[in-house]
């Protein structure tokens, strides 16, 4: 009898993608997908530990899912990632109905584990050394990278990938957990990068997006041969058949001129480039140990809007960081009020056990505070969104379709290839796009004429005559998406 998967999963792309290549793997050993965690064998919960708030959801989950365990004692119960990086005897402690705990450096591991218990083997736990455990290379060995082949029935589309170029971080921000759960910072071979973008071409795919904790860090050493981001984007821009290139997330010092250059200078490279500033004032980027100060933030600014100047800069901020005054929060709201940000991801502070920030920093700014901050911080950056946007009104723009937007996808639309519904895609400078057009448009470089803006999307109708004609396959399973969670599930009937 086919056994069936359930899988969730919370926080970033590379989790996203860690999903996908685990799934992959089970369904080579003959797994199914579930449609819900009632009539699975297998439920995994793919986990993040940036923020308390990701690591409440996952607990919140575990505590549901402990009623079907009941039910099913042969259910098998995962934790996969970050949390069981960081928080292995917690897990057990909070969820003793957990069978797998499998950080993301043995997630290579999963089939065979979940083979191992379900044949009576008893619960397992398989984690890497902690970044103080061994040397470097020790570490770095048991943060084994996970480059399984590729399933393209497991994709969220078939046309859209994202391409791993490297494992880790060693920048240890004070408040990031990440160096401490994803190990050493390692680059995947440059050729294997290429092969693989070469293999989802030949599968259909259109886009591919390059994703490292620190993607623009990006050095693959082979002899007295050094290979940067620039190079790899050189590479993969000559590949026929794929059409755009995109790369995330930065970090500033390293935005190198080469690297600025290349996405001037090579036509798949989409003019997006995101460059988390994460504070305004250079004493909380001191006590944050990004390496930075707000001039440097700044002249890396003008390196790329003097080379770019129609690129879309993106950022990511911190408000209610340890100490932070009113004075330095308002060097935050000037920052994003004069950089022209296309938008920013905004967070408030969340102390994360085993950081600097945790260790030797009091959380000493209060949750009604941070809760203030972050609606004004939000609002000044709506207003310089739908600016920016406004610029795009009356032009033809290029989009890529992605599918329903996310009004028909919370309306549930069931529809036809043939019948109009309201769809959603992206510009090559990464704006959200939404338009009345055909189902059968997903997947398909349209051009649309734009005729409103708003501060996170751009209104308009597909000009006449210019749908490309690009065959869709059909889609095996969707990625449904609630805020930070992510359900592989098969698809309903599209």
């Amino acid at each position: 009898m086919t056994k069936r998967l359930w899988i969730e999963t919370v926080g970033c792309q590379m989790n996203v993608l860690d999903s996908e290549l685990v799934v992959a793997a089970l369904r080579r050993q003959g797994w199914d997908m579930a449609r819900g965690p009632a009539e699975a064998d297998a439920v995994l919960y793919n986990t993040c530990s940036v923020r308390q708030h990701a690591e409440d959801k996952v607990y919140s989950a575990l505590g549901r899912i402990r009623q079907e365990k009941q039910r099913k004692p042969d259910l098998v119960v995962g934790v996969l990632g970050c949390m069981a990086q960081k928080d292995q005897e917690l897990i057990r402690r909070r969820a003793p109905w957990v069978d797998l705990i499998v950080g993301p450096g043995q997630l290579h591991q999963v089939p065979m584990l979940v083979a191992d218990v379900l044949g009576g083997g008893g619960p397992r736990l398989e984690v890497s050394l902690e970044r103080k455990g061994a040397a470097r290379d020790v570490i770095a060995r048991s943060f084994e990278s996970y480059d399984p082949d590729r399933d393209p029935a497991m994709r969220p589309t078939p046309f859209q990938a994202f391409v791993r170029t490297q494992t880790g971080c060693d920048k240890f921000c004070a408040f990031c957990v990440v160096p401490h759960v994803r190990g050493p910072e390692q680059a995947r071979a440059p050729a294997t990068i290429v092969a693989e973008a070469r293999k989802l071409v030949a599968e259909g795919c259109r886009e591919i997006t390059l994703i490292g904790q620190t993607v623009n860090s990006y050095r693959s050493r082979d002899g007295g041969r050094t290979t940067r981001l620039s190079d790899l984007l050189v590479m993969l821009d000559a590949i026929d058949g794929l059409d755009r290139i995109k790369f995330v997330t930065n970090y500033p010092r390293d935005m190198t001129d080469d690297l600025i250059a290349a996405v001037r200078d090579l036509p798949k490279v989409c003019r997006y480039l995101h460059v988390p500033a994460q504070h305004g004032s250079d004493a909380v980027l001191t006590r944050m140990k990004r390496g930075y100060t707000i001039g440097d933030y700044l002249e890396m600014l003008g390196r790329i809007r003097s080379a770019l100047p129609d690129a879309a800069v993106t950022s990511d901020f911190i408000v209610g960081y340890c100490g932070e005054t009113d004075a330095e929060f308002g060097l935050t709201l000037d920052l994003v009020r004069s950089a022209g940000f296309k938008n920013s991801f905004i967070f408030k502070y969340s102390p994360r056990p085993g950081t600097r920030a945790h260790e030797r920093l009091a959380d000493d700014v209060p949750e009604a505070v941070k809760k203030e901050r972050n609606r004004l911080l939000l609002e000044a950056q709506a207003e310089v969104s739908v600016a920016g946007n406004r610029r795009f009104v009356g032009t033809r723009q290029r989009v890529l379709v992605e599918g329903l937007s996310a009004r028909d996808e919370k309306r549930d639309v069931a529809a036809g290839p043939d019948e109009v519904v309201q769809l959603s895609g992206r510009t090559m400078c990464d704006q959200i796009v939404v338009f009345d057009a055909p189902l059968r448009l997903v997947g398909r470089l349209v051009d649309v004429d734009v005729r409103q803006a708003g501060p996170w999307s751009l209104a308009g109708a597909v000009a006449d005559g210019l749908a490309e004609a690009v065959p869709l396959g059909s889609l095996a399973f969707s990625v449904e998406s609630a805020p930070e969670v992510y359900q592989i599930a098969p698809r309903r009937g599209r």
